[in-house]
Order: C-alpha cells, then structure tokens, then sequence
C-alpha cells in the first residue's frame, strides 16, 4: 500500500494546485520512486490511497502500468533492466468520506484490497535506493511478528526520533537511542484487529485513526521487528527539502 492521501500543508503553495506524491523529484514524480522500486522487485499490484487532488494521481498513473496502460510511469518500465508490470487499485477516501482517514484508517480502509500479509510505504518518501526484497518478505511471513519497521538515522526535523531498536532486532517503544520511522513496514492484517484496532475491515464508517498507537501496543507485546537502514533517505515535507533535493549534482 502507498500512502497519498495527505494534503501537504507544509508544501503549500506548491500542494495547492498539485499532489504532493506528483512533485517532481529529479525529474519524476516523487511517488514514482517507489514504484519502481516495487516494480523492480517483482511487486504486481499496489494499493495507493487518494484525497487531495486525486483526479491527478489517477490521470497521471491510470490503474495498470504495463505494456497495454498509456500512463507516465510505463515508459520508463520498459527502459529499465527489469521489465515488469504493476495493477494500481485505489482507495479514494476523499471521494468516499470527504477526507483522508490518517495512516491506520487508511489501512483499514484498504484491508480487504491487501494481501494477508503487504508492505507500506509513503508516497513522499524519496529512498532511491531502497529495495523491497523479496527475502525479507519471506522472513517476515515465516516469523509471528506483526509488523516490521525500518528504521532511519535521525534527520534534523526529527531529533528525538520514534522508537528505539534492542540487540535482537525488536522495535522499542523506550530505549536510551531512538531512531525514526522511515515509513516503510510489512505489515500483517492482525495488527489492524483486536486487540490493537477495533474498527472494522474495510472502515465503513469512515473512522480515522492513527498508526502509532497501535504499533506501540503492539510493541508492548514485542510483537514488531525492526532494522535500521542507512541509505539515502528524505521526507519531503518542505519546499526546502524538495529544493535541495533537486540542486544539480556537483
């Protein structure tokens, strides 16, 4: 699943008339980053939720990328090393509720569009090089773990970060070091059931609910993994940081 459904207040003006998931970024939108990212690991279809402005992520993307979807995203498949296709679903919790349902209800939301078991991420993320590893996947299907984090080294914007990281690879709701939330995860269905979330599948009443909380239950219970990832990363949620990020490189 990827997240773009919030309206990117810090990035107004430029939110005003645009997505942020469609800013560019080095010359592509930002969410096609992940993408093909996705793409490149064999991924076949992804849930993307929408409000601000969705008319534009779905002209932009359409809901197939492959040979036969005339969409910005298929050309650029068909130049990379590893050709493959994505089925884009949408979960338009705008059109349907008026407004975006925060992270966890937006889960929720989509649940019954997601695998038993999926990945998150943002869409205004940009982690070039991230790659969502088909063996981590199966680690994580084959463990008891509810969720599995990636954690980042702490940016400026975030200097006390989210949560900490034990020796065996547990997420840590305290610790002496915390790290912050990269906003990628692989997640299971039972972490958005009770006892940790209550609202039921596919949200049909349109409740919003964050995500943390339940992670921390969660984490309580030590039932949420986590590793730290030292890759490029950036959470575009500034003009600054969208700027800086495409200055030519020296």
């Amino acid at each position: 699943m990827l997240l773009a459904a919030g309206r990117g207040e810090r990035m107004r003006p430029l939110t005003d008339t645009c997505p942020k998931p469609l800013l560019p970024v080095r010359g592509k939108p930002l969410m096609q980053w992940p993408l093909e990212a996705l793409a490149r690991a064999g991924v076949a279809e992804v849930v993307v939720n929408t409000d601000w402005l969705a008319d534009q992520i779905v002209a932009n993307f359409g809901d197939e990328i492959g040979p036969q979807a005339p969409s910005l995203l298929t050309s650029l498949l068909h130049k990379s090393e590893h050709l493959s296709s994505l089925r884009l679903q949408y979960s338009h919790e705008g059109r349907d509720f008026g407004g975006a349902l925060e992270t966890a209800g937006g889960i929720v939301r989509a649940l019954p569009q997601l695998a038993e078991v999926f990945w998150v991420l943002a869409g205004d993320v940009f982690t070039p090089d991230f790659v969502f590893s088909p063996d981590a996947l199966a680690r994580f299907v084959a463990g008891d773990k509810l969720a599995h984090l990636w954690l980042v080294p702490n940016p400026s914007h975030n200097p006390k970060g989210d949560f900490g990281l034990s020796e065996a690879g547990l997420a840590l709701n305290q610790a002496e070091q915390r790290f912050t939330y990269s906003t990628i995860g692989l997640y299971r269905h039972d972490l958005f059931a009770p006892p940790f979330c209550d609202i039921p599948p596919g949200n049909p009443q349109g409740l919003k609910a964050t995500l943390a909380p339940l992670l921390r239950a969660a984490m309580a219970q030590g039932r949420v993994s986590a590793e730290l990832y030292t890759g490029a990363w950036t959470d575009v949620g500034t003009p600054e940081r969208l700027a800086a990020l495409n200055l030519p490189n020296p």
